[in-house]
């Protein structure tokens, strides 16, 4: 395969993973949001956080550069299951507590008002990203704990923290746990890398479960850990296209079988290696190579790099002016000027 591992790694860093820049913000915003809710709570008489926690891809550190601000953070709230009791004494719903969590929310900031969501609450910015805000709460009988979320079919037992800890297990057991993230973010770009694919390819975390179980890591080649991760991930789906949830039992990511949106990914996939089929020809060239990588995640990010080094090459192999010329240059110089008047005449 050809070799354009540090294309592929200068990428990444220049146009795919977040900058600790918006990062930054991110956790701004995430941190005005717990304070909003809390106070809010507070002020309402209403039953208090145990806790707030960030997951999802934010947690995992797989977010993605996004030129529409297409973001969304997933910061969960925690509370007692015996605080949760509304006014005639009954523990509330799922639904109820997600309404309580909307209301406290919703207290006259955002110019769209959050929106109870299937599996969470939603708060939008003007901006275009949105924060997500599961709520969970905390049950405790005979001694054993757990924690289940007030999903849309009721409290469902859940914790996201579990995902955080099986996503972190898996890349630290890797042969190489920084060129995993990097590859799940590689991945995420594809599945993203154009605005009509977003809403019928696979989850970022069904594109992480499946490079969990398919990845293959090579720390030499970041083009050749890409595409055989790839091909595997493909050859997957293609036999089977369930994923199965890594840390809840008999539940599943993907929706049926055959998943429509595990299909489009895995199909996505064998578009990209096809793309990619002249880098294992004979006599395949460096411009060729990164005009493939540029169909494959559609854009010219690839070819510039190598306009930009025929560019610096060519300022390399200027003629370069020799001493003798220059000193021939000064005395034609010298000899133009008039004794008398001072002036040049030539």
């Amino acid at each position: 395969m050809f070799d354009c591992s540090a294309d592929v790694c200068a990428f990444h860093n220049q146009e795919v993973t977040l900058p600790g820049s918006e990062r930054q913000k991110m956790r701004s915003r995430r941190d005005t949001n717990r304070n909003r809710l809390d106070r809010n709570l507070d002020t309402n008489d209403l039953p208090k956080a145990i806790e707030h926690v960030s997951q999802g891809s934010y947690e995992m550190k797989t977010m993605l550069q996004d030129q529409n601000n297409d973001y969304d953070i997933d910061d969960g709230v925690y509370f007692d299951k015996e605080d949760l009791v509304g006014d005639r004494g009954a523990y509330m719903t799922s639904l109820q507590a997600r309404q309580m969590v909307r209301d406290a929310m919703d207290d006259g900031c955002f110019k769209t008002p959050p929106e109870v969501r299937s599996n969470c609450v939603r708060i939008y910015y003007s901006a275009g990203y949105y924060v997500d805000k599961p709520v969970y709460r905390r049950v405790e009988e005979d001694g054993a704990i757990w924690f289940e979320l007030a999903s849309s079919s009721g409290w469902k037992r859940s914790d996201a923290r579990d995902v955080s800890s099986w996503y972190e297990e898996e890349r630290n057991a890797s042969s190489d746990p920084i060129q995993f993230r990097r590859i799940n973010r590689h991945l995420k770009k594809h599945a993203k890398s154009r605005n009509s694919w977003k809403s019928r390819s696979l989850s970022g975390f069904g594109i992480s479960t499946l490079l969990s179980e398919q990845h293959h890591l090579n720390s030499d080649r970041e083009d050749e850990a890409l595409y055989y991760t790839m091909v595997a991930i493909r050859n997957r789906l293609t036999y089977n296209t369930v994923i199965d949830h890594p840390v809840t039992p008999n539940d599943t990511i993907t929706s049926g079988s055959p998943d429509a949106k595990a299909a489009f990914f895995r199909d996505k996939l064998s578009e990209a290696i096809d793309h990619l089929a002249p880098l294992f020809e004979y006599g395949c060239d460096r411009e060729t190579a990164l005009k493939c990588w540029d169909k494959v995640f559609n854009t010219t990010f690839f070819i510039e790099r190598c306009e930009s080094d025929n560019e610096s090459n060519s300022a390399l192999a200027a003629p370069a002016i020799s001493s003798g010329a220059l000193l021939g240059s000064a005395a034609q110089a010298a000899g133009a000027v008039n004794d008398a008047g001072g002036g040049r005449h030539a």
